[in-house]
């Protein structure tokens, strides 16, 4: 017999469901999700060698662009404070947030101005808020070179700056690593901020830490809910390839299997009116199981997105140990962060960020929360403290 008449054969004697099943998976998982998402710059089907370097020469061309725009922007008469705002003198204390602005001098990459680009970003944002509850904002440069940091001077005339090299010089001349030196610099800026102004509430952003538009509201936000309050910490940025559902986050484990329990209990419900399909545990497993492959299949991180809807939308999760480029420290955290991040030593495979979270998990009564999705964008293809490549890429 021939082998096609007997994988006929073998189709005809299977359940009509198990056919169908299997057809909607083929139909789901080979043809649509693929034709949709070969594109989506974090889904699994992304075709990564057709489509990673032109999509990172735009990225990178944009950021050009803005930084460009925000050079011009801060040389022109438009950089000039609002009449009757004064942000460098006559600050007045506890103000409700502080936004520190970590800065250092870039040896690559200093024509897109990420610090400018930030900066003009935030006094965007800040024009729209009027009264005496509006955030401060301190630029805390720690470039030590003796080049300095020329982006820094040409906002003076608008924001507070402080420099660490002016106030701490290296003693002796010791040479200390990359990853001590960044550490010391943020409990420098972290101390630096709080003695000035005294604030209610402190944000931390790197220099390349861009915020979203909704940035102030859902600060706000956070801050009225209770959880603030008992938190060191909260990372207002995690990078975006790395918050998919399978993870060894516990709590996206369990996010993931509500997810495809409820989706898949709606879809057969829809199956149950619309058709004879009988409603069992079997047929609610398989659904289930179907909902989680697809999502997880096409990105966690386009469901999130969903959630800049409202500031309310947003999740807080339990906090990631990788990356700082934006923080939240609410009350006197900075404080005790500072005192924390004091007492360890920081080098290769052991940064900040691994710290802080070793901290929290190691010290009774601390908790520390995670934010999603990302409440700013990180545009930083080349840093300041580690080495570059040569072409930088998305991924």
């Amino acid at each position: 017999m021939p082998r096609w008449k007997g994988v006929l054969r073998c189709r005809a004697h299977l359940p009509r469901p198990v056919v169908q099943g299997v057809g909607l998976c083929f139909l789901t998982f080979a043809i649509i999700l693929p034709s949709f998402c070969h594109r989506l710059l974090y889904s699994y089907y992304f075709l990564r060698s057709l489509y990673l370097d032109s999509m990172s020469d735009q990225a990178l061309a944009e950021s050009y662009r803005r930084g460009q725009e925000a050079l011009r922007f801060w040389n022109g008469p438009n950089s000039a404070p609002p009449p009757g705002v004064t942000h460098l003198a006559a600050h007045k204390s506890r103000p409700r947030l502080l936004v520190t602005v970590v800065t250092a001098r870039r040896t690559e990459g200093r024509e897109y101005h990420y610090l400018l680009q930030v900066m003009q970003q935030l006094a965007s944002l800040l024009a729209a808020c009027q009264g005496p509850g509006c955030p401060e904002v301190l630029v805390c440069d720690v470039e030590s070179g003796p080049q300095g940091n020329e982006d820094v001077s040409l906002l003076e005339k608008r924001f507070r700056v402080v420099r660490s090299a002016e106030e701490e010089p290296v003693k002796g001349g010791a040479y200390v690593n990359t990853f001590e030196k960044e550490k010391r610099d943020y409990v420098y800026c972290l101390r630096r901020g709080w003695e000035l102004l005294e604030p209610r509430n402190v944000v931390v952003l790197e220099d390349d830490a861009l915020p979203r538009p909704d940035f102030f509201p859902v600060i706000d936000e956070l801050l009225s809910r209770a959880f603030s309050s008992r938190s060191l910490y909260v990372k207002l940025y995690h990078p975006e390839r790395l918050q998919r559902y399978w993870n060894p986050e516990p709590y996206r484990i369990l996010e993931w299997v509500g997810l495809g329990l409820v989706g898949g209990g709606a879809l057969l419900l829809l199956c149950c009116c619309c058709s004879a399909l009988p409603c069992s545990a079997l047929h609610l497993l398989f659904f289930a199981l179907y909902v989680m492959a697809a999502t997880e299949l096409l990105g966690r991180h386009y469901l999130l997105e969903v959630r800049r809807l409202s500031p309310q939308l947003y999740a807080v999760s339990p906090a990631t140990e990788c990356c700082t480029p934006a923080m939240l420290f609410p009350g006197n955290a900075s404080l005790r962060v500072a005192g924390y991040l004091d007492q360890e030593f920081c080098m290769k495979g052991r940064a900040k960020d691994t710290v802080l979270y070793q901290i929290v998990r190691s010290t009774r009564g601390e908790r520390a929360h995670s934010l999603e999705p990302n409440l700013i964008t990180h545009i930083g293809a080349f840093s300041s403290v580690r080495a570059n490549p040569t072409h930088p890429r998305l991924l």
